[in-house]
């Protein structure tokens, strides 16, 4: 693994207020400080951690975008999400305490390490940590719910107009642009994800090019229609992430 280890400190960070509960007071801080001790540089195609590894840290996504994945019997790799800076990772480690899937960086990424024994030792202490990582293992329920759905009743067209629309609304909350994105991801790996085979991932983008709902040069996504997109979706509730 190409990875580097670095001093942080959460009270400087401006992805603060994404990752961590607002109102801690400066003593507080300070000692969420001295949990998220180091932050860790993963390259390109790097693995942050695999399946089957001891499950002993959460991990902030600082910058990059991440995929985590589990393989089948048969070999085949299956995508099960796609994090991005701002949200936390590693999560499927704690029912086991070993992680269940892969999870690899799709550029080049730098993520804060959480101790979890630490993180559980202070959340007793700091009641808005606590529910801090109540919220955070509740939006992940809600993420599978929301792959589910999509996997279970949604046209092809449905589920990649609910990915579109699901990316676009995660990255504005980070200050993205709502119009505009650059797919880190290829179009295999979201079609691993989304249950549907390379082709019809490609002919659909093409079908919202040839409706004018968006504008597709490479990776680089405009959403011309987000009203159109949205209606495609089907007023459907839950989406996932």
């Amino acid at each position: 693994m190409n990875s580097t280890s670095i001093k942080v400190a959460c009270s400087n960070c401006n992805l603060r207020e994404l990752c961590m509960p607002l109102g801690l007071n400066e003593s507080e801080m300070e000692r969420v400080d001295e949990v998220v001790a180091t932050r860790r540089k993963v390259g390109r195609g790097d693995n942050l951690f695999r399946n089957g590894d001891k499950f002993n840290a959460l991990y902030a996504i600082r910058t990059g975008f991440f995929k985590t994945r589990i393989s089948s019997e048969d070999g085949r790799d299956q995508v099960t999400g796609f994090q991005m800076a701002g949200e936390i990772i590693g999560l499927d480690g704690i029912v086991s305490d070993h992680h269940t899937c892969d999870a690899v960086a799709l550029e080049d990424a730098e993520v804060c390490v959480m101790p979890f024994d630490r993180i559980e030792e202070l959340s007793r202490e700091i009641t808005s940590l606590q529910r801090h990582v109540h919220k955070i293992m509740s939006r992940e329920i809600v993420r599978e719910n929301g792959v589910m759905l999509l996997l279970g009743s949604m046209r092809a067209e449905e589920r990649l107009a609910a990915f579109l629309v699901n990316l676009v609304q995660r990255l504005h909350a980070r200050g993205f642009s709502q119009s505009e994105l650059v797919l880190r991801m290829t179009r295999e790996e979201i079609g691993s994800f989304l249950g549907l085979k390379l082709e019809t991932v490609s002919r659909t983008f093409s079908k919202f090019v040839e409706d004018g709902i968006v504008e597709v040069k490479q990776r680089h996504v405009r959403i011309l229609n987000p009203d159109a997109l949205k209606l495609i979706v089907n007023a459907q509730t839950c989406q996932p992430s």
